[in-house]
């Protein structure tokens, strides 16, 4: 499989998401996926310590899809993974369980380096923006556990342009390292981010790793005709909004005559036309099957 540089990382156009770990993929499932994955190349693993499934609510514990994850790489099979994960979601009732302050950075660190079972997180995020602790506090945070060997390099997810301004500002005047990915949401339905923060990345050299890249399946084709069995949209429709809008939908239908245009699937076509948006590094792919791992490769080498 192609691989693309995250900083000094060579990592698969794939990389698999574990969102979905816990409920509805169980230990089983889940380490049954991640074990195809790595057999196909997609060495690439994305997962954070919210990550739990379908139960998850916001200050839920989370922790399941690193559980799960950890004892899939478990033994020699973690050193053939590059392992991302990340910090700042609420994962319990108290104010100290959420944000970017130095203790909660530490303290779910070294949460997530026990679940995943491993000395150190190859890729660490800070999930989002914590406009209670100063960007310093957290970014010295992370640098000290690059110092320490608990992480290889860091990125961040969900800020927006000026958000990641500032973050590469600070580095900058304090010496501190820069972030080397940037996780943010993107689609053919969605391409908001090519406005400003793509183009900031790439000017930053910062490898952006799309998520929501088949807008929860809509970009596969299965919802062209209805809401399938099994689906996102019929067991956790809340998670698929766009659905029913109508304008989406005719956003759909037209990607789709594209797709069709060039001979292909839609699957195939969203694959293959996002990650050839220049800045892209390797998109993420949350699956509930080992054959839909099998699918996406597929879709890249016909």
């Amino acid at each position: 499989m192609e691989t693309r540089k995250i900083g000094d990382m060579d990592v698969p156009v794939l990389c698999l998401g574990t969102m979905t770990f816990g409920t509805p993929v169980g230990e089983r499932e889940g380490i049954e996926i991640v074990r195809r994955a790595l057999e196909l190349g997609i060495r690439f693993i994305d997962t954070a310590n919210m990550y739990e499934g379908y139960t998850r609510y916001i200050g839920s514990v989370g922790g399941a899809a690193e559980e799960i994850l950890g004892r899939a790489l478990k033994g020699s099979r973690r050193d053939d993974a590059v392992v991302a994960t990340k910090v700042g979601m609420k994962i319990g009732p108290g104010a100290e369980d959420e944000g970017l302050s130095r203790d909660h950075i530490q303290r779910e660190c070294d949460r997530s380096l026990q679940r995943l079972t491993t000395d150190r997180i190859d890729l660490y995020y800070m999930h989002k923006p914590d406009p209670e602790t100063p960007l310093e506090e957290s970014i010295a945070t992370f640098d000290a556990l690059i110092r320490a060997g608990k992480v290889r390099q860091w990125g961040v997810s969900n800020f927006d342009v000026e958000e990641t301004r500032q973050v590469l500002a600070v580095c900058d005047r304090e010496g501190w390292p820069r972030p080397v990915a940037h996780q943010a949401p993107f689609s053919l339905l969605k391409r908001d981010i090519e406005q400003d923060l793509l183009p900031l990345c790439r000017a930053e050299g910062i490898a952006v790793v799309p998520y929501q890249v088949l807008q929860g399946g809509l970009l596969t084709g299965k919802y062209l005709d209805g809401v399938p069995d099994g689906s996102r949209g019929a067991e956790k429709r809340e998670w698929l909004p766009l659905l029913d809008d109508e304008e989406v939908r005719r956003a759909l239908r037209a990607i789709a005559a594209e797709a069709d245009r060039a001979g292909l699937g839609l699957f195939e076509h969203t694959l293959r036309t996002t990650l050839a948006v220049p800045g892209m590094a390797s998109i993420i792919l949350g699956v509930k099957r080992p054959d839909q791992i099998d699918a996406a490769v597929q879709a890249l080498a016909s």
